[in-house]
């Protein structure tokens, strides 16, 4: 900045309290408890819990021409491009989230998820 003049910025620490949340938030020298950060952040989420969400497990891909295709019949085999025990896609609305294994409950197929994917390792 050009000028020598100090900027008065908000308390950032003391103004995240949310404003009608029904609760008190304690504070202590060190910050707040995880307690009061866990029971924030689930009253904080509460409008977005019954938001469908579309789930993918992805066991691989081809490419194939319609050609092939058309010739495709029960009892096929089509080649992925994944190795036997190599991990799964997990997608949640189109976005990769996830990697993970395919696992067997009871007489259902499972997916569970081994690897979170955060921004940016999606390659």
């Amino acid at each position: 900045m050009a000028d020598d003049k100090e900027l008065n910025l908000p308390n950032l620490e003391q103004d995240a309290a949310p404003k009608g949340a029904g609760q008190d938030v304690a504070h202590s020298g060190t910050g707040q408890s995880l307690v009061d950060e866990e029971a924030r952040t689930a009253v904080d989420l509460q409008p977005v819990y019954d938001v469908p969400v579309n789930i993918s497990a992805v066991l691989g891909k081809a490419h194939i021409d319609v050609n092939s295709l058309l010739k495709l019949s029960s009892g096929s085999v089509l080649e992925l491009d994944r190795k036997v025990g190599e991990a799964i896609d997990i997608y949640v609305n189109n976005r990769l989230v996830a990697r993970g294994e395919v696992v067997v409950v009871e007489d259902r197929l499972g997916v569970t998820m081994t690897e979170i994917i955060k921004d940016g390792d999606a390659g």
